[in-house]
């Protein structure tokens, strides 16, 4: 008489190899797995998971997109492998998400601190030129990017102007530019900086940030002028910075919608009244470090 167990394991393999030769019948998974280097014996104990991997394998042969992916994970193909009597699955990269990580391996080079998210991926070709008022500075961009190699001792850009402009898109699409031949960057927005280094004041936290933003081969200070100033944010914050930076000669970049002038006003007053002497000090480490260009253009954020 036949042991329990072998009649259990019987009827379950008479159960797979029904589910298997059932779904044989649509013809796009008999192809799949005709084309899969395992055997039918292998093949029929996953006969579930095989469609499941089928369905994914077709969505992709029709994918027009990264952006059309229907796959359970976005960009990935549920992906059988053979382990010696058994089937593996994993998912598998598809050649879009590929080609999207390298397109964007260089952001790794670039440190954000609060910025827009439309600004991460500003390109140089991506510039609007439809301004005769842009295009001094587009000049000074390119000029830039070409030459930092070999000079990257190079002065930065005080870019002041109106609201919406571009100016922070214009110096980002000069730093991701620069990116892909593995420049490193920091891009930071100055009044959350501040916040940030007072709240963490003390920490070791603090140091970190501090120095990263200090010691960056490129950085842009977005929006300096729209702070709170205190004489701790001016003088041992940013006057610290701007000090290392001259002296270890790194291009400095600033995005604001003060002129020079209106921003040593505005960097002499405080809640401790007004500083005039230690605002011009900051102005002229401000001027070493920057050529003082405009841009005065419709508000392109509408």
């Amino acid at each position: 008489m036949p042991k329990i167990t072998s009649v259990i394991d019987k009827a379950n393999k008479n159960d797979l190899e029904k589910s298997y030769i059932e779904a044989l019948k649509d013809d796009t998974f008999k192809k799949y797995v005709k084309s899969l280097p395992i055997t039918e014996e292998t093949l029929m104990k996953y006969t579930s998971r095989l469609e499941e991997a089928c369905h994914e394998d077709d969505n992709c042969k029709k994918c027009p997109s990264l952006n059309h992916c229907q796959n359970e994970r976005y960009g990935y193909c549920l992906t059988p492998h053979k382990d010696e009597k058994t089937i593996t699955f994993y998912y598998q990269a598809c050649p879009y998400l590929r080609q999207k990580e390298k397109d964007e391996a260089y952001q790794q080079n670039i440190y954000l601190f609060d910025i827009p998210k439309q600004v991460r991926t500003a390109s140089m070709k991506d510039i609007y030129k439809d301004d005769s008022k842009r295009m001094d500075i587009i000049k000074y961009l390119v000029q830039f990017c070409k030459t930092y190699t070999t000079n990257p001792k190079q002065k930065g850009l005080y870019l002041n102007g109106s609201f919406g402009s571009g100016k922070t898109y214009l110096i980002a699409a000069l730093f991701n530019e620069l990116a892909k031949n593995g420049v490193s960057s920091a891009l930071v927005y100055y009044p959350e900086l501040l916040r940030t280094l007072k709240e963490s004041f003390g920490d070791d936290d603090f140091q970190y940030l501090f120095n990263r933003i200090k010691r960056a081969p490129l950085l842009l200070l977005d929006d300096i002028g729209a702070e709170n100033v205190t004489p701790w944010s001016r003088d041992e914050i940013l006057g610290t910075i701007l000090q290392y930076r001259m002296d270890e000669e790194l291009p400095t970049f600033f995005t604001s919608n003060l002129t020079l002038e209106e921003l040593e006003q505005h960097l002499a007053s405080s809640l401790s009244g007004v500083d005039k002497v230690k605002a011009r000090r900051i102005i002229e480490r401000i001027k070493q470090l920057t050529t003082e260009m405009k841009l005065v253009s419709k508000n392109r954020r509408n």
